[in-house]
């Protein structure tokens, strides 16, 4: 699941219409380096980062669809803030890449 996930943005990355940009090398960057994150954690926590995929999964299936129920999408998002804070705790470093990447994208718009 990391790893379809990981080629999955990988792929998204690459399709930034945005060139050779600062944002899209700074992204390649972190990818890199969140890869190397989680190819440290232990197994044990395999199941923890499942939990935030598909709570993230959920919440963006709630955001999207046409009748979206406003009770179940901030259940999802509890769930993923959660899910995250474990990961504060645990693995700094890999909560930071990932917000990293998210800001990011959020300046290019995506």
């Amino acid at each position: 699941m990391i790893n379809d996930t990981l080629s999955k943005i990988e792929a998204a990355i690459a399709r930034v219409e945005s060139g050779n940009s600062p944002e899209k090398a700074e992204l390649v960057a972190l990818l890199k380096k969140l890869k190397s994150e989680l190819s440290a954690l232990p197994v044990s926590k395999i199941d923890d980062i499942r939990s935030v995929g598909l709570f993230t999964e959920a919440a963006a299936h709630e955001a999207t669809r046409k009748d979206s129920s406003l009770q179940l999408r901030n259940l999802s998002i509890s769930g993923i803030s959660y899910a995250v804070k474990g990961f504060e705790v645990s693995h700094p470093e890999l909560v930071s890449v990932a917000n990293e990447i998210c800001m990011i994208l959020a300046r290019m718009g995506i």
